[in-house]
């Protein structure tokens, strides 16, 4: 757990991190690349029982806290409160393949969690944002390009970096409990006495 837990700091921390970056004028590419998604799945994988949801919420309410502390926004748009229902689903999605967990499972499982996040997000902006037309064509603006007030990245990037962060930091999540596992393993074969 310790080198799981020193991961998921070290994501918020990360976050927080890049946004300031991004929001300062930093590179598009840092755009919405976070390891958040990729925590709620993993974390619903490889945590025991009472941190499957405990930590990657706890990761992503600090994270928001500060984050929004920065931009002076309120923690309780219902925009913010709509990514927590996505990272839900997505931490459902690790829940569900939790038993047979495998890079089978965990890598179209971390593509789907990215697909469902940015589904969800961008369909409850078109919805809710007066700025988008409430027709077919309003949708695909929200899916696509998105309102060019809010910033001069547009919605597919999002996507196209949430997908790559996602399988990034899934990867990385799952290198590590490796790791973790096969150092615990180890102790263990070394004191078993040799057979003669």
């Amino acid at each position: 757990m310790i080198p799981a837990l020193f991961l998921v700091f070290a994501a918020v921390a990360y976050r927080i991190i890049t946004a300031i970056i991004v929001h300062a004028g930093g590179s598009p590419w840092l755009s919405n690349f976070a390891p958040l998604a990729a925590i709620a799945l993993c974390g619903a994988i490889y945590f025991p029982a009472k941190y499957k949801f405990a930590v990657p919420f706890a990761a992503l309410l600090l994270s928001d806290v500060l984050l929004d502390f920065y931009y002076g926004a309120s923690l309780f748009d219902p925009l913010i409160l709509c990514r927590y229902v996505a990272f839900a689903i997505v931490g459902l999605l690790g829940l569900a393949i939790s038993r047979r967990a495998s890079l089978k499972t965990i890598i179209p499982a971390s593509l789907a969690g990215s697909t469902i996040f940015y589904a969800i997000t961008n369909v409850f902006s078109w919805l809710t944002d007066p700025g988008y037309a409430k027709n077919f064509a309003g949708l695909i603006q929200s899916l696509t390009v998105g309102l060019p007030q809010y910033s001069s990245t547009p919605t597919w990037l999002f996507f196209r970096n949430s997908l790559l962060s996602d399988l990034f930091f899934t990867l990385l999540f799952v290198a590590c409990m490796s790791f973790s596992r096969r150092d615990a393993r180890l102790p263990a074969a070394v004191s078993r006495p040799l057979a003669n």
